[in-house]
């Protein structure tokens, strides 16, 4: 009977402050606010439900909510402002959407037909999961754009690729040991949920109902499959794909945080995608760490060197960016890699970027599906050709162009092919080693990516090869380049799967190729002609025996000279010998008496 009457009591109070939270919303016109400031923009009944409820137990979101753009803008607002300022490309939106602003509701309540994770939570229709599908009622050419790209299908271009996949299961997968040999076990999907498919995604699905006990009784949910995931390929309850909070995180949605290298980097740092790493090495990544706190993340459309001093990861990638007068310097896109020519991350060598997102569509001359053979020959069918990748890099160029001068953007794209081609060569190296061990039965093809050797041949391309081609592509990080997994490493590493593939010594050293140096000839001074050495004997012979002769002479003199002095020395010896003699003799008589005895001197 106490508990009972101590619950009616606590749920008593959460409605008295749940309804003086109306209240004061409604004395604001059921307006939003800003965190610190006065209301902005008016909020549906739907929304204001949620945040009167949600303030109490979740406010942190709320919180986030209301400092958001959404809370202070609504659709018809952001429809009025001038075409490049606007972040909403819509130009119709629902009525019940256009005149409040963007809240709980508007986004959770959006299309209810389409979601199979749709229930009713205290009288509303309610969505778990956001997907890009709901944003498009806002937003159609961002998710067109977006629906275009790889990133788009970035969980099925590594679930449906089998020669992917298989690699994930190989370093993700548990191991055991069976019979002294190492046994590769299939990776719990927890495992692959907080590994690899935490960044490229993974499908949300129904699996039913469950009952909650909460503080204001018991609630019906849903219980979802794949549920939390914010990866980027994510395959939503709709049948959308993709996670639009992936690059704007949280409930604020904010544009700064897309713009900031720090969301990138959530998922492009490490070994195998660098682009952080090599960013903070960098010269413009420098800039930003030193300086980028006073920066305009959040001005539309940006301006190179004044909203920003050095490009981020959008600058390069997605942000409509406009140049002295307004005139435009690149479209905004949600399609990262529609500015770029060259494919860098993930695979054997470098490619031309793929004409589609969809990259299990693609099949090469070994019926693999990889955008180039093991040897190198790209599936050219599946990729786009020269007169794009021309147009997409000058396109490019023209960003660099904002800040730097033609000759020198120039250089820098000459530099940065060279050097791809390079890394590119390093591998083929390795990859012809790989064959080698495969023919000879010395690791097994079925698995690419099991044994010792197969995981340095991986190393090459995965680590290595990356590093030095980021490196090139993102203006900096020399010392990556070059010895943090770069040139050295990919040098080494070669050395490591010749000695095991060929039996040879451990890093045998290999004579170097010689490096040919060219040297410009010195002017010289005109010498005199040499006469043949034969010709020069028989001309002047005469004068050879008289050389002869002279020399002989010389020869003989310096004999008699020895002998002379032979003599002489032998004659001084005597006559020092006489000298002493008597003195010698002398002496001995002296040493004689003196070992005698007493009486045998007298």
């Amino acid at each position: 009977m106490k508990k009972k009457i101590l619950f009616l009591i606590f749920v008593s109070v959460i409605v008295l402050i749940a309804s003086g939270t109306a209240m004061a919303s409604e004395a604001a016109g059921g307006a939003a606010r800003d965190a610190s400031g006065p209301p902005t923009a008016p909020i549906s009944p739907q929304s204001r439900k949620c945040i009167n409820c949600h303030l109490i137990y979740t406010p942190g979101i709320v919180e986030e909510w209301l400092s958001s753009a959404h809370s202070g803008t609504t659709p018809e607002q952001a429809m009025k402002k001038p075409p490049l300022e606007r972040l909403v490309s819509a130009k119709d939106v629902p009525k019940d959407v256009a005149n409040y602003a963007v809240g709980c509701y508007e986004c959770h309540g959006a299309n209810p037909g389409a979601h199979k994770d749709n229930f009713q939570h205290f009288g509303e229709s309610i969505n778990v999961v956001v997907s890009p599908a709901d944003c498009a009622i806002c937003h159609p050419e961002e998710r067109a754009q977006f629906d275009r790209s790889m990133e788009s299908y970035a969980w099925s271009n590594l679930d449906n690729n089998p020669l992917f996949h298989t690699l994930m299961d190989t370093i993700i997968g548990t191991k055991d040991v069976s019979g002294g040999r190492i046994v590769i076990e299939k990776p719990e999907s927890a495992l692959e949920d907080n590994t690899c498919y935490s960044c490229h995604g993974l499908p949300v699905k129904m699996a039913g109902m469950k009952q909650l006990s909460t503080p204001v009784g018991l609630v019906n949910v849903p219980v979802l499959k794949g549920w939390p995931n914010t990866g980027i390929g994510r395959i939503n309850p709709d049948g959308s794909r993709g996670a639009c909070e992936a690059c704007h995180p949280g409930h604020a949605f904010s544009i700064e945080a897309a713009r900031k290298p720090y969301t990138c980097a959530r998922c492009h740092t490490g070994p195998h995608a660098p682009a952080w790493d090599v960013y903070r090495e960098s010269s413009h990544g420098s800039i930003f760490l030193t300086n980028g706190a006073g920066w305009n993340f959040a001005r539309v459309p940006w301006r190179p060197g004044v909203d920003f001093k050095a490009p981020t990861c959008a600058a390069c990638h997605n942000s409509l960016l406009v140049g002295t007068g307004g005139k435009i310097i690149a479209q905004r896109t949600h399609d990262s890699g529609s500015r770029l020519w060259v494919r860098l991350l993930g695979l054997i060598y470098s490619t031309a970027q793929p004409k589609k997102g969809d990259t299990t569509i693609i099949e090469n001359k070994d019926g693999l599906p990889l955008p180039s053979t093991f040897d190198g020959v790209p599936a050219s069918r599946y990729l786009i050709g020269k007169d794009k990748q021309q147009d997409r890099e000058e396109s490019m160029k023209s960003i660099c162009n904002a800040c730097h001068g033609n000759q020198w953007t120039d250089g820098f794209f000459s530099k940065m092919s060279d050097t791809v081609q390079a890394a590119d060569k390093m591998t083929l190296a390795a990859t012809k080693l790989m064959d080698r061990a495969w023919r000879l039965g010395l690791s097994d093809k079925t698995n690419p990516f099991s044994d010792e050797t197969e995981m340095d041949w991986v190393r090459q391309w995965f680590f290595y090869a990356t590093s030095v081609k980021y490196s090139a592509a993102m203006a900096g990080a020399t010392n990556r380049m070059a010895f943090t997994n770069g040139f050295w490493d990919l040098s080494y590493n070669l050395r490591k799967m010749e000695s095991r593939v060929n039996g040879t010594p451990a890093l045998r050293p290999a004579p170097m190729r010689p490096r040919i140096i060219t040297i410009p000839e010195a002017p010289q001074k005109e010498e005199r002609r040499v006469r043949p050495k034969k010709r020069f004997f028989k001309k002047r012979a005469p004068e050879r025996r008289i050389i002869k002769k002279r020399a002989e002479k010389r020869h003989v003199e310096k004999r008699h000279v020895e002998k002379r002095r032979a003599v002489k020395r032998r004659i001084t010896k005597k006559r020092i010998t006489k000298r002493r003699a008597p003195k010698a003799a002398k002496g001995k008589k002296k040493i004689e008496r003196k070992k005698k005895k007493p009486e045998e001197r007298k």
